[in-house]
């Protein structure tokens, strides 16, 4: 997958900075979106299997014709590669 994406639910960010989450001081965040970060700290604290669970509906929504379980499956193996998952 190419470009830019957020690094806690996989969401493209688009070529602006509009989607990007806030750092405490107001500036934008270069690695979460505005669902995910927010004043420096995440929305949701949640498992990675939670947040994969949160995002299938939005998978099936833009993409036509994929399943729940081709969704599921597609963000079990792109999550693990994102910043806030990625074991440390």
């Amino acid at each position: 997958m190419e470009g830019k994406y957020c690094q806690s639910c996989g969401m493209p960010m688009g070529e602006t900075d509009e989607m990007y989450g806030t750092k405490a001081d107001g500036s934008k965040s270069g690695d979460y979106c505005k669902y995910c970060f927010e004043n420096d700290a995440f929305t949701i604290d949640c498992s990675m299997d939670k947040m994969i669970e949160i995002c299938v509906p939005h998978m099936i929504s833009a993409h036509a014709g994929m399943s729940a379980d081709e969704a599921r499956n597609m963000m079990r193996e792109f999550l693990p590669t994102l910043k806030r998952w990625k074991q440390r």
